[in-house]
């Protein structure tokens, strides 16, 4: 694995600190951090509570994949990206994504370039939990 890419997948809170102390490089006039929160509402309904669940061994090669194709079209210095697992409480963080790069621009474009493939791509579920019950997000039948 690349020594500037560092992936977590944790059943534990996330640091924002643990983060961009990683990717901070002298060269470095642009960080960007994305924090992805629980939310208390989802399509109408009242969210209690998120769960989340991975394939994390899978999950953390795709990551470290479009981390690469991130390193090279955003000539990125370092980039943290740090998931949750399991039962996340309302205003907690479910990920962080940091990036370093030269300028602004790229630290922008990386993080959320990042962020997008993640979720479209990364095998980490997502279940909402509901007043009613609860249900998989963008599951596929």
């Amino acid at each position: 694995m690349d020594s500037s890419i560092d992936i977590q997948i944790l059943d534990q809170a996330l640091s924002i600190d643990q983060c961009y102390d990683y990717v901070i490089h002298e060269s470095c006039g642009g960080i960007c951090l994305f924090v992805g929160t629980v939310r208390n509402h989802n399509k109408g309904e009242d969210v209690k509570y998120l769960e989340f669940e991975s394939y994390k061994s899978m999950a953390i090669k795709e990551i470290h994949k479009i981390c690469l194709i991130a390193k090279e079209q955003f000539h990125t210095q370092s980039i943290a990206v740090h998931h949750r697992l399991g039962h996340v409480e309302i205003t907690e963080k479910a990920v962080i994504i940091a990036v370093s790069t030269v300028h602004r621009k790229n630290a922008f474009q990386a993080c959320e370039f990042i962020i997008d493939k993640l979720k479209k791509t990364v095998p980490i579920w997502k279940r909402e939990f509901l007043e009613n019950g609860s249900y998989w997000v963008n599951a596929t039948p």
